[in-house]
């Protein structure tokens, strides 16, 4: 098993995509890239620690690799916003990729370059950041959408969409339809 570090906005919303995607097997929400040792959710919030609201996935690159994690990543939020996710705004909702080695660092470059490519007249602004501490989310934010979140309106208007994206653009890498 292998590991990433991504931040796409929310993280309950990127969260509750990547939890559908085949090879996964695990997902943790957290921060990362900020100045703050032990950051709250409250403090990340404020903008003010510098950290991102990102995921850890686990996975099995046998059945998903790296790369392909990294274009359902690319794929299911919007690359092009710079500190943002639809109403989600600041330096916390950034899109980011927190490469473990260099061989992430490099195909992490790679799968900008192909979304760019495969985008024309779009730019992906998502950056490429790290080596930084990684800090679990509080227990009330792991599994988000399976619990609480399917009661939360934001989430309601925000992550069935992208669901359904997952499904549509990446039919072939998701669990559940």
């Amino acid at each position: 098993m292998e590991q990433a570090i991504v931040a796409g906005g929310c993280f309950w919303c990127t969260e509750a995509v990547f939890r559908d995607v085949i090879g996964v097997s695990g997902v943790e929400s957290g921060y990362i890239g900020g100045s703050v040792e032990n950051p709250t959710y409250k403090a990340v919030c404020s903008g003010s620690t510098g950290h991102a609201e990102a995921i850890r996935v686990t996975f099995d690159p046998a059945v998903l690799d790296y790369g392909q994690l990294l274009d359902v990543f690319l794929g299911t939020h919007d690359p092009t916003q710079l500190n943002r996710q639809g109403n989600d705004i600041g330096t916390q909702y950034r899109s980011a990729i927190f490469p473990l080695d260099d061989a992430q660092r490099a195909e992490a470059a790679a799968a900008i370059e192909r979304w760019n490519a495969d985008h024309p007249g779009q730019r992906a602004v998502t950056t490429i950041e790290g080596p930084a501490p990684w800090y679990p989310a509080e227990d009330y934010h792991q599994e988000y959408w399976e619990g609480e979140g399917q009661r939360n309106p934001y989430c309601l208007a925000t992550i069935p969409p992208k669901l359904m994206k997952l499904r549509k653009s990446f039919a072939a890498k998701v669990k559940s339809a």
